[in-house]
């Protein structure tokens, strides 16, 4: 794949648009924005569950075929279901988060595919856990390519789908505090570039 340091341009905070406000927004001054999201906030629709959560708080520009959006963030999670990552939206029933979640006790890296009913794919990663982590997406022709990757590792493939919407489309990070009050988290930056030409 190319690498994904050489082409990427920095967007700033104030350039997006909340899906639902978070509880508390601040940018310190050394550009980080931290986010507190709201107890209960998450995004889900239907499957297994039987319920449908658009709660999310996901900070959204316009995302581009034949571009790439990625962000990175801190992953101090403790609450079951504490999660962050890059939120991808075509409509209130046709989106993907991608991230790290805390699930069972240990945190998780995966994803949730949703339209109309959501598909969720994870898998344990404890050593994502209290530590820095880039979420990256690549649109090339008709599908979107989703990497990730701590600091200091390489990326590692975690999802692969098609995307044949052209119009309307945006992404951005997202937090989603499903059980408890006062989660925060750190976003380091947001930037958008080139797509990668590979897959793998």
């Amino acid at each position: 794949m190319n690498d994904p340091e050489l082409q990427n341009t920095r967007i700033n905070w104030s350039e997006g648009t909340w899906t639902n406000e978070p509880a508390i927004t601040h940018i310190t001054d050394d550009g980080v924005l931290h986010v507190t999201a709201v107890e209960g906030s998450d995004a889900w629709r239907h499957t297994a569950y039987g319920f449908v959560h658009e709660s999310e708080h996901a900070l959204g520009v316009t995302f581009a075929p034949g571009t790439s959006m990625e962000v990175d963030f801190g992953t101090n999670f403790t609450g079951e279901f504490d999660q962050a990552g890059l939120y991808v939206r075509v409509s209130n029933e046709h989106w993907v988060k991608a991230g790290v979640e805390f699930a069972d006790g240990a945190p998780q890296l995966g994803a949730v595919v949703t339209r109309g009913t959501s598909d969720w794919s994870s898998a344990q990663a404890p050593e994502w856990g209290n530590t820095r982590v880039s979420i990256r997406v690549s649109w090339r022709n008709d599908a979107l390519t989703f990497r990730a990757r701590r600091t200091g590792t390489d990326w590692q493939l975690l999802r692969v789908l098609p995307l044949t919407e052209q119009d309307g489309v945006t992404a951005g990070p997202f937090v989603c505090g499903p059980t408890h009050a006062g989660l925060e988290v750190p976003f380091y930056g947001w930037r958008v570039g080139s797509p990668d030409t590979s897959i793998h």
